[in-house]
């Protein structure tokens, strides 16, 4: 009886892990489309935080885009380091620089959003393009592409922000894995009308959505969230695009060290608590027949349990997954994980379990 409770269980995990796949084959097998040329004024914002070596690389990417208006905001976070004397610098030299100087607030004390919301009023343009001090834009044709998706009632636009290659790295593949299927999921809710979260890396809307909704006052004292709590709020089927298009990438230098990257996933994770029900009951529940999946194999082939027909199932599970993993991996030019797609994923459930119960114990920390 139990080991009958058990295979049946297994099924039943295949059959909702098809469904996932299926939902994720929207944007797998999406056909990118060319936009029109989006010619508008754009503001892109960068808020930085002690990040004065990051802006010397980076900065020089963003203020030569291809593109006939925009202006970037700089916003200096507080900061103790050069950050501020660095971002006067490039101004000197670049009229379309603007600069935010945001000193400590007692009530909003080490709030990225406070210093966002400074930031984006100071902005004279409708059009935002957000992005961080430590991305790179991917070319010269990522603000024009990235802005040709705001069109007809579309005001808010999410992007890819991918990380950076790193050879011979174990830890450099988890972290890619783990955003390529962040990304797959996020652009496939979206795709089927339930956008639900995006990156500050790589993330575009217009003023009149930010302040149509009172900015981030509804989350303002939540520290982590000035992008993915945003879009949940304000996201739906018919305000928002997706942007796939390769030049529209950003690339970020990924952590160097496990307990940085998990201290990091932790921040974010802990954000997923306070998204819509609906959401929260979709991702948990993908999660959940993850783990089920793995667990529930193990048990029943450890015992030999119908192990025919749970080796077909698995066959079958792990086809559709090499599919639509295989498309979408593609589209965002990380095919090489997809020699260890196995690994990676038992790896990355593990480590999410473990965040999962560190979260429980303490807080993590937030904005430097």
């Amino acid at each position: 009886m139990l080991l009958d409770i058990l295979f049946y269980s297994f099924v039943v995990v295949v059959a909702i892990q098809t469904i996932y796949y299926m939902v994720f084959s929207f944007f797998a097998f999406l056909k990118i489309q060319p936009k029109k040329t989006f010619t508008k004024p754009v503001s892109i914002i960068v808020c930085a935080k002690n990040e004065a070596e990051n802006i010397k690389t980076f900065l020089p990417s963003i203020l030569n885009q291809d593109y006939p208006n925009f202006e970037v905001v700089l916003i200096n976070d507080a900061s103790t380091d050069d950050t501020l004397d660095i971002f006067k610098d490039f101004a000197s030299s670049n009229n379309c620089i603007r600069i935010v100087d945001v000193k400590n607030n007692e009530a909003f004390w080490g709030n990225k959003k406070y210093a966002l919301t400074l930031g984006i009023k100071a902005a004279k343009h409708e059009h935002l393009l957000f992005t961080d001090a430590d991305c790179k834009p991917n070319s010269k044709l990522w603000l024009s592409q990235m802005s040709s998706y705001f069109e007809d009632k579309k005001e808010l636009v999410l992007g890819y922000g991918a990380y950076a290659k790193k050879k011979g790295s174990f830890l450099n593949k988890l972290i890619r894995f783990e955003t390529l299927l962040t990304a797959i999921q996020y652009f496939s809710y979206a795709k089927i009308g339930a956008p639900y979260m995006g990156i500050g890396r790589n993330l575009a809307y217009t003023k009149s959505a930010f302040f149509s909704t009172n900015g981030f006052i509804n989350h303002m004292k939540i520290r982590s969230g000035d992008d993915d709590l945003f879009v949940n709020e304000v996201a739906t089927k018919d305000n928002t695009n997706i942007c796939i298009r390769k030049n529209s990438f950003t690339i970020s230098e990924p952590e160097s060290s496990l307990k940085n990257w998990i201290r990091q996933k932790r921040r974010h994770i802990s954000t997923a608590y306070y998204y819509k029900t609906g959401h929260k009951i979709v991702l948990g529940l993908f999660y959940m027949s993850q783990i089920s999946f793995y667990l529930l194999l193990t048990v029943l082939l450890a015992i030999q349990y119908q192990w025919e027909i749970v080796l077909i199932l698995i066959g079958f599970r792990l086809i559709f997954q090499y599919l639509i993993f295989g498309f979408s991996a593609n589209k965002l030019r990380e095919k090489d994980l997809l020699y260890v797609l196995p690994i990676l994923e038992i790896a990355l459930i593990i480590i999410q379990f473990s965040i999962f119960i560190s979260n429980k114990i303490s807080k993590p920390t937030h904005w430097k």
